[in-house]
């Protein structure tokens, strides 16, 4: 359980040596998008299961559901509006988080457009759920590693646990608590919330760790 004690993004073959790094290795650079690409069909996976959704994406379902946005929208202006909390903790996008904007709802929206995995079979849907929470966190731990720069949201998260020095598995559970709790008040969906959650939060350090083993 050492994963849920990281305290700090690992470096691995290849990261990048500085995160506002604007000519990346292609190594660095494809690493970036394919965790990226891996995070954002994972994330679209737990929409067509339909028995229940990421943190970030019940809120982006609810302001969804209010403003007649899809979903991939709602999650690009949460990422543009989740980059104004970055002032006051002082960090610095860079290359991966431009493209974590893009990417992330652009696929998401492409996806739901393209597939079609909901059935009436609740095994069936519990398998795709459950390999989105997978992908999400094996995204997740790619991209990250890439180090240039993070995304919105994990770039809020990682800026919080070095001003509390918090490990970041925590760090991001008060994030999405906080976050899933205005999502349900909007209206997004909260079924089986709590199983995917513990999935979730755990799936990011776990990947990240194993990322930097590789």
């Amino acid at each position: 359980m050492k994963f849920l004690k990281i305290k700090n993004i690992p470096t691995t073959q290849w990261s990048s040596d500085r995160p506002l790094n604007f000519k990346p290795k292609i190594k660095t650079l494809f690493y970036l998008v394919f965790g990226l690409t891996i995070f954002g069909f994972g994330e679209s996976l737990l929409i067509h299961s339909m028995i229940g959704l990421s943190p970030w994406l019940v809120f982006a379902e609810g302001i969804a559901i209010n403003l007649n946005w899809s979903i991939g929208f709602a999650t690009f202006a949460c990422s543009v509006g989740v980059l104004l909390i970055w002032l006051p903790l002082r960090q610095q996008p860079g290359v991966g988080t431009i493209l974590n904007i893009i990417i992330i709802a652009g696929t998401i929206d492409l996806s739901i457009y393209l597939f079609d995995f909901s059935t009436s079979s609740y095994f069936i849907n519990l398998i795709v759920g459950s390999l989105g929470v997978i992908l999400v966190g094996l995204g997740s731990g790619i991209y990250l590693t890439a180090n240039l720069g993070p995304g919105p949201r994990d770039g809020l998260m990682t800026g919080l646990q070095r001003v509390t020095q918090y490990p970041i598995a925590w760090v991001r559970v008060s994030i999405e608590v906080s976050v899933v709790g205005v999502g349900w008040i909007l209206g997004g969906t909260v079924v089986r919330y709590i199983a995917f959650c513990f999935w979730y939060w755990t799936g990011s350090g776990f990947w990240t760790s194993f990322c930097c083993k590789s």
